[in-house]
């Protein structure tokens, strides 16, 4: 019977004005090992076998909805979480992780019947928008946008000089409670100063101007709803900008807060990290790079 292992990497979305239509995948990893039994589902962490109903797993959901749909047949499924470094509920694509792993294992053990694109349609349609599960499946920052049941991207290249620093803090802010304080209607003057803002995010990265960076993050849509969940955002974020940042923005739906760094990026971690402490939360920073391969069958 077949058995496949599956690395996928992190993502931070939004990324200032791209609300639910621009991410990034980073060098940040989890891993998982599927395989065809014939006996009933069975899931592990580390070889650890976990008790609780394998139908609330979201890779076994994932896997099995692919399967489903696919009319291939199987008995059970064994699977096994190896690695899981993506911390959850943090803004960093934890659930995207687990559908594009999911789907991308049911594939293989399908002998690839799904090209890419139903890939993202239906990792898309199980996650619910495009911005962490395209670029989770396809490496690099990528704009995404749904087209009737179609999902459309275009891949954005990064500049290398650019240094990515996730500041995580040990407390969880939900998905869904991001998205019930943010306003059911915008102003005019809001939705084009994020239109200009993303416009100019993409054609500043492209031609290398860091100096545009840190209007370019600047949003009104979710960020300044968003930030009040997030226990000191402002004071990390001004902090981040004294220490020589050059943008930051939430990641995701957070509470993880990313600053974006060109250079003196050693100080800027030993800078942050003795201010971070001082905190009353945890904070745990990350210097994290783009990964450019996304959802990776292991040979």
């Amino acid at each position: 019977m077949a058995k496949v292992r599956v690395r996928i990497p992190a993502t931070t979305a939004n990324m200032g004005p791209g609300f639910d239509t621009l991410g990034m995948a980073l060098k940040l990893y989890n891993e998982i090992e599927v395989e065809e039994i014939d006996r009933p589902t069975e899931i592990y962490n580390n070889d650890l076998k976990l008790e609780k109903d394998f139908k609330d797993n979201l890779i076994y959901k994932s896997i099995a909805e692919t399967m489903n749909r696919q009319k291939y047949p199987y008995e059970g499924l064994k699977i096994n979480v190896i690695k899981c470094d993506i911390p959850i509920c943090r803004g960093l694509g934890s659930s995207s992780a687990c559908i594009v792993g999911g789907i991308s294992a049911a594939n293989a053990i399908m002998g690839n019947k799904m090209s890419l694109e139903n890939i993202i349609d239906l990792a898309t349609e199980i996650e619910g928008h495009p911005d962490n599960v395209v670029p989770a499946t396809l490496g690099g920052m990528v704009i995404s946008l749904r087209v009737g049941e179609k999902i459309k991207y275009s891949k954005v290249t990064i500049p290398s000089k650019l240094k990515f620093v996730a500041m995580i803090p040990s407390f969880q802010v939900s998905t869904a409670l991001s998205r019930e304080v943010l306003p059911a209607t915008y102003l005019k003057e809001d939705c084009i100063f994020n239109i200009s803002r993303s416009a100019m995010l993409i054609s500043a990265l492209y031609n290398s101007e860091f100096d545009k960076l840190r209007i370019c993050f600047g949003d009104r849509v979710h960020q300044p709803y968003r930030k009040n969940l997030i226990k000191h955002s402002e004071a990390i974020f001004k902090r981040s900008k004294e220490l020589g940042s050059i943008g930051e923005f939430i990641s995701g739906s957070g509470s993880t807060l990313m600053a974006v760094l060109d250079e003196n990026v050693d100080e800027f971690m030993k800078s942050m990290k003795n201010f971070l402490d001082k905190l009353e939360d945890n904070w745990n920073i990350m210097l994290l790079e783009p990964d450019l391969e996304g959802a990776k069958i292991a040979s």
